[in-house]
């Protein structure tokens, strides 16, 4: 099991808060995707938070189900995990010939991970030269306690089936999401249940990791309370009515902009990092996912804010798809960026 790289023959696995993901791609980065298989099931909160074996068998017999109702034959998955499981860092050593620099890497391992290494599973990716300083190479780390990893692979292959790779969900999702082309840095927001993932991509790499909590499921709550309705009516209120300042007297869109306020300062503030880090980087957009992309005038919002141009991911852009396939993803087609992203990992 490797935790960021190739794979082979494989479909990748997403599983959210409350809904499962499953996508298998035909294709190359260099010939462009098509969508082969997919699923789309949602699930109770509950199961993906039960930990007991009892738990965690419902929800390998909940993974066989999507599998089977995808179609796919092949038992080898690519796992996303949760940014909040997992730390990434980007980190700079000295330039040395490649052999020489995966071999002494390795010895520096432990210096970027943020426990004993007896109880991480860790890896590494070479980026290439540091856009700073020539003389620099950065990489990137990422790690996740051994238990974690163990107990989900254990979970998984007591379905029959195999992981044959692991990847933060953030790194996925910027992978999909990001502007091909893009001369200027671009900052990636996936706007998630429980909490924020972020990633800024410069020069076709990742160059910051974030996770801030707090994510759609404060929102509810907050019109819950405010506005004294359940948690599935100030869900659809949301959904509906989003930071409209002409609906329902205005009352949704000031509940809203009291959190929302607080998140989009933290953008900025890692806007200011990043170009702190990078003197010649410049974050020219912002592309929004999951339920960024989802709320109403939430991407006008984000843009008066940070007076960086704003819009909604797309991230099926380099997939190609069917006219069945579209109609039956329709209403779900923006929570796939996650899957897509760990199907388009590279095999080479």
């Amino acid at each position: 099991m490797n935790l960021l790289h190739g794979v082979g023959d494989f479909f990748s696995l997403d599983i959210g808060t409350n809904s499962m993901r499953i996508v298998q791609l035909s294709g190359s980065s260099q010939h462009g995707w098509t969508l082969q298989k997919f699923a789309y099931v949602p699930i109770d909160q509950k199961l993906t938070a039960d930990s007991s074996d009892i738990g965690k068998k419902r929800l390998g017999e909940a993974i066989l189900g999507a599998v089977n109702q995808a179609g796919i034959k092949t038992k080898n998955i690519a796992l996303g995990l949760p940014a909040g499981k997992t730390f990434t860092s980007i980190v700079e050593t000295e330039t040395l010939p490649d052999k020489e620099l995966k071999k002494s890497f390795k010895y520096e391992l432990d210096k970027y991970v943020p426990m004993a290494m007896s109880d991480a599973k860790a890896d590494y990716v070479i980026l290439g030269p540091s856009p700073n300083d020539p003389a620099k190479t950065e990489v990137l780390v990422s790690s996740v306690a051994k238990d974690y990893a163990e107990s989900t692979l254990e979970m998984i292959e007591k379905t029959g089936l195999n992981i044959v790779a692991m990847e933060p969900e953030p790194l996925a999702m910027s992978r999909a999401l990001a502007i091909p082309g893009a001369i200027d840095a671009t900052m990636i927001v996936d706007f998630g249940e429980k909490s924020t993932d972020l990633v800024i991509v410069f020069k076709e790499k990742p160059r910051l990791v974030r996770s801030i909590p707090g994510g759609f499921g404060v929102l509810i709550k907050a019109i819950s309370s405010g506005l004294g309705v359940r948690e599935d009516q100030a869900r659809q209120f949301i959904l509906k009515f989003g930071l409209d300042q002409n609906q329902v007297e205005g009352q949704v869109f000031r509940i809203l902009s009291t959190h929302l306020d607080t998140f989009a300062s933290e953008l900025a503030k890692s806007v200011r990092f990043f170009q702190t880090k990078y003197i010649n980087g410049k974050v020219g957009g912002i592309v929004l996912s999951g339920y960024a992309g989802m709320i109403p005038l939430f991407t006008n919002y984000i843009e008066a804010k940070t007076n960086i141009p704003t819009m909604k991911g797309n991230p099926w852009q380099l997939v190609r798809t069917t006219e069945e396939q579209q109609r039956v993803l329709m209403s779900v087609a923006s929570e796939f960026a996650v899957a897509i992203g760990l199907s388009e990992r590279s095999n080479d």
